[in-house]
């Protein structure tokens, strides 16, 4: 049944209908915003960025058919939008504390089971633009290095290396924190 409401909705604001598309709004800002902070870092960017994916999601609505589940699809315009809004800004250039991480490898063992996920978030959060940018796209939105490097105009190599790295760097700051 929510499924069935769940398209009427869609089907509503593809109509442009306003109200449809406030409870749409409110369906999914709770969801989305969380994306757009792991993306971008600051609250108040990440809140513009927030509003123009939905600008992005009514004016492309139309788009949707149907296939796959609508919040995927919509997670895909806001992580587009997140992506633009870093490359105008020029933050994915790929060379962001290389020096920091140089010589740095990701352990193996999983070094999060004493942490909280808020806590995590934060530090993820804390990484360079260009680290954040693949650790969010690999770790959490689920992309594979092919489809990053595609995305951002960058080796396969640079997404692997850049992944590992951020994973390194998460490591050391989730060991400090430990202590």
């Amino acid at each position: 049944m929510a499924e069935l409401f769940d398209q009427q909705l869609i089907n509503l604001c593809k109509n442009g209908d306003r109200a449809a598309q406030k409870v749409l709004y409110d369906r999914l800002a709770p969801r989305m915003f969380p994306l757009c902070m792991r993306y971008i870092g600051e609250r108040d960017s990440a809140q513009d960025i927030l509003q123009d994916g939905f600008v992005t999601l009514f004016s492309k609505i139309d788009d949707y058919k149907g296939e796959g589940s609508f919040e995927g699809w919509a997670r895909r315009i806001f992580v587009t939008t997140s992506l633009m809004s870093l490359r105008k800004k020029d933050a994915l250039k790929m060379s962001d504390n290389l020096e920091l991480a140089r010589g740095m490898k990701a352990e193996t063992v999983s070094q999060t089971q004493n942490i909280g996920y808020k806590e995590l978030m934060k530090l993820v959060m804390e990484l360079p633009p260009g680290f954040r940018t693949v650790f969010n796209m690999v770790a959490i939105e689920g992309y594979v290095h092919k489809e990053v490097a595609q995305i951002l105009g960058i080796s396969e190599t640079t997404s692997r290396t850049q992944y590992s790295r951020a994973r390194a760097l998460l490591q050391e700051k989730i060991k400090k924190l430990e202590k």
